[in-house]
């Protein structure tokens, strides 16, 4: 069972998994994939090419998988990939690393 609050806004093109919840105003965009238990709180955003593994806990006003702030980034396809059993805490800013080769 999923528990999405009807304030948050989950983009066509996502995939949610079952016993996910998703808090108040919490934004899921069109590329990204949640696994099965994972507690999103209020006011997260998760962007990009992200996926996310099982038994995740995303705190409020974490921001995961935005472009980098990267000097050298020029708009490059971008991915996260975030495992199993991890907790992202309050103002969490996690991006893409980007390697580049000369």
């Amino acid at each position: 069972m999923r528990n999405l609050h009807p304030t948050s806004i989950i983009h066509d093109g996502c995939e949610i998994d079952q016993n996910v919840s998703i808090g108040a105003y919490s934004i899921i965009g069109p590329n990204v994939k949640i696994g099965k238990n994972c507690k999103i709180h209020s006011h997260v955003v998760i962007d990009g090419n992200t996926t996310i593994g099982l038994n995740n806990e995303i705190y409020s006003f974490s921001v995961l998988g935005s472009n980098p702030q990267h000097l050298k980034y020029q708009g490059e396809k971008t991915e996260l990939l975030i495992g199993n059993n991890n907790i992202f805490r309050e103002q969490k800013f996690q991006w893409i690393i980007i390697l580049f080769s000369s």
